[in-house]
């Protein structure tokens, strides 16, 4: 039986310590590593060795009791959670790592609403139960406050108390127990069904530095996990990662779904077909090459270059989308010795190895941008950048990422003639819900455009951001549609739909009410009750909102939203005043309206009339010359209207 399981936490709560006693007991290391000895197996980049953090989801495979296990120890710093949300997608269990010293975090709590979404079946590890004044009773006592009511303690045999848990989740189970007590068997087989269906969630407890509890834990694992993969149905795969190794050969990470593959197989991605060259298993940064892969298992593979981190491929084909997105941009610096084909060409590489980057070349500044988390993130780039490019970089001060939308439906108009050139398009542009970002309706009839130049529209209309005219930030949060159009038979060429596309799209946004919009925090807040009227006064001060204080014992919660641009930093001034003891957990809460528009849009200074991808001005052609006319009067010269 395969089985992958991610590690996961909040930073310092001792995910890879946990891990290397899991491969120590499995003899899959011969000596346990350290974080701060700089010696995990786990962390095996330099950059994680000497920050002391992890960054990169690395993987480690040991066999116990007939199941192969392969364990992901993931990011636990905020600025990495995409990483750790990659690799969630194809876990088969989680283990939530929960420091006994510092209680339940914000991450953690993040880390939970990640694994309920994806309906990861969850086992929670409280560690750090050596430390004097420890009380994992009470950490036990937060989860059941703050994450679930229907997590457990377990140990290596049932207590009277987890007994009755169990039974009073399950109508029949509890019948049983009424008529004829407690049967093991019965028990054990339901206590696997409830957490494999996210119902009830184990909880234990120990120390992984001491090596307490680890082993009871894994026994614990091992008895309640099952998997059920199919070997004979068709080839499916999900890509979690991509590396590119020391040879500069792109390195796909699949979790096999379903069915098997071998090396030289043909792999279908999209429309494409692409050969296998290589199978790996990888164990830490080392790997051994293998010939078949079945159903349950992770490998690496190379040959591929079309698959992306979110891609299903096989027989079943799909993309996963994920929720932590980058809410910061900040611009590439590097020396004018350097070109900057060879620094775009780096940093497509590190593109496709995360793809929340979002590496974007600005044409007309000439400037590098990527989106980041945060500011540890960026300096961590640099090392990156120095140690595998081998040049140095350092970044503009990060800056939050606005979008743009509409208020109103509106129709925008383009036309592009100039002499031996030809291209109308009409397009209707509507505000749709919040996060929705850009999609597209085609109305148009193939008499009035021929299919092939409708799908150039569309092409061109989702083919990459399209700049707002407040601030030059990306459209979202619309339904274009193509209502009719028109080409010509001789003079019409593929880039004219593009400009007359754009052309369209800029005229609607020119007559459009604009919206700028702004990226928010979903907060909650745990603090004590003398505490309410600082945290109430900070979140009205940073223009945020708040629901209903919620009082838990002598503590208060605080739920509401906030935006990022305002709270961004909060997280120092809030330990300071707390002094370490309350909670603040921050989880991206999509884009709404922005609550200093004018202040931004002086601020930013976009010049839509000087945006060298974008006029709202159409072209005409009168006795072989074309001439320009102006968004205000376009309408009116249509030729379809």
């Amino acid at each position: 039986m395969h089985k992958t399981i991610g590690i996961l936490a909040h930073v310092d709560a001792g995910k890879t310590t946990f891990s290397e006693q899991l491969l120590f007991h499995t003899k899959t290391i011969r000596q346990r590593g350290r974080v701060d000895h700089k010696d995990s197996f786990l962390d095996s980049h330099s950059i994680e060795k000497n920050r002391g953090i992890t960054i990169f989801a690395d993987q480690g495979v040991f066999s116990y009791n007939n199941s192969t296990y392969y364990i992901i120890d993931t990011p636990g710093h905020v600025d990495f959670s995409p990483e750790m949300e990659r690799a969630i997608q194809v876990m088969d269990y989680a283990i939530i790592i929960i420091s006994a010293v510092d209680g339940i975090e914000g991450h953690t709590e993040t880390v939970w609403q990640l694994l309920r979404k994806h309906k990861i079946p969850t086992f929670f590890f409280i560690n750090k139960i050596d430390y004097d004044d420890t009380n994992p009773d009470a950490v036990l006592q937060e989860i059941f406050a703050n994450l679930s009511e229907d997590a457990c303690h377990i140990t290596n045999s049932y207590t009277e108390e987890l007994i009755e848990f169990i039974a009073e989740r399950d109508e029949v189970l509890l019948e049983a127990y009424m008529e004829n007590g407690f049967d093991e068997l019965l028990w054990t087989k339901k206590f696997k069904q409830m957490i494999e269906e996210c119902i009830v969630f184990p909880c234990a407890y120990g120390s992984a530095l001491k090596d307490i509890g680890v082993l009871d834990f894994l026994e614990s694992l091992d008895k309640l996990t099952d998997t059920h993969y199919n070997i004979d149905r068709a080839f499916t795969a999900q890509v979690y990662k991509i590396r590119h190794d020391e040879s500069g050969n792109r390195v796909t990470f699949l979790k096999v779904l379903s069915g098997k593959m071998r090396v030289r197989d043909e792999v279908k991605i999209g429309s494409e077909h692409e050969k296998i060259t290589q199978l790996r298993q990888y164990n830490g940064s080392k790997f051994k090459t293998i010939d078949e892969a079945n159903a349950g298992e992770l490998v690496a593979v190379t040959g591929l270059t079309a698959a992306s981190i979110g891609d299903t491929i096989g027989a079943n084909q799909s993309k996963t989308h994920f929720d932590l997105i980058p809410t910061l941009k900040s611009k590439v610096i590097f020396d004018d010795s350097i070109h900057v084909k060879e620094v775009l060409r780096s940093f497509r590489l590190l593109d496709a190895e995360d793809p929340s980057l979002r590496v974007y070349w600005d044409e007309y500044f000439q400037e590098i941008h990527v989106h980041v988390m945060g500011v540890i993130q960026l300096e961590v780039l640099v090392q990156i950048v120095k140690e595998r490019f081998h040049y140095n970089v350092t970044f503009g001060e990060p800056k939050i990422l606005y979008k743009e939308t509409i208020e109103a439906p509106v129709r925008g108009y383009g036309h592009f003639e100039p002499l031996k050139h030809y291209a109308e398009v009409h397009l209707l542009i509507e505000p749709i819900g919040r996060g929705s970002g850009l999609t597209f309706d085609n109305i148009c009839h193939a008499n009035d455009l021929s299919i092939g130049n409708q799908n150039l529209v569309k092409h061109h209309l989702l083919e990459k951001d399209h700049h707002g005219i407040l601030t030059g930030s990306a459209l979202t949060d619309v339904k274009i549609t193509l209502l009719t159009g028109r080409g010509h038979n001789e003079h019409t060429s593929g880039g004219d739909f593009r400009e007359a596309t754009y052309r369209a799209l800029r005229q609607g946004l020119e007559k459009a009410q604009n919206i700028l919009l702004e990226p928010f925090y979903d907060y909650k807040i745990k603090v004590d009750m003398n505490l309410i009227g600082r945290v109430l006064s900070d979140v009205q001060q940073a223009h945020g909102t708040f629901e209903s204080p919620e009082n838990t014992g002598d503590k208060v919660i605080i739920k509401g939203r906030v935006p990022v641009a305002t709270f961004m930093n909060y997280s120092t001034t809030f330990a300071s005043f707390t002094h370490g003891k309350g909670t603040l957990s921050l989880l991206f809460g999509g884009y709404d309206r922005c609550h200093n528009q004018e202040a931004v849009i002086e601020r930013i200074g976009y010049n839509k009339e000087a945006d060298p991808e974008y006029t709202s001005t159409s072209i005409f052609c009168a006795k072989g010359t074309g001439y320009k006319v102006p968004w205000q009067e376009a309408e009116k010269a249509m030729h379809c209207l």
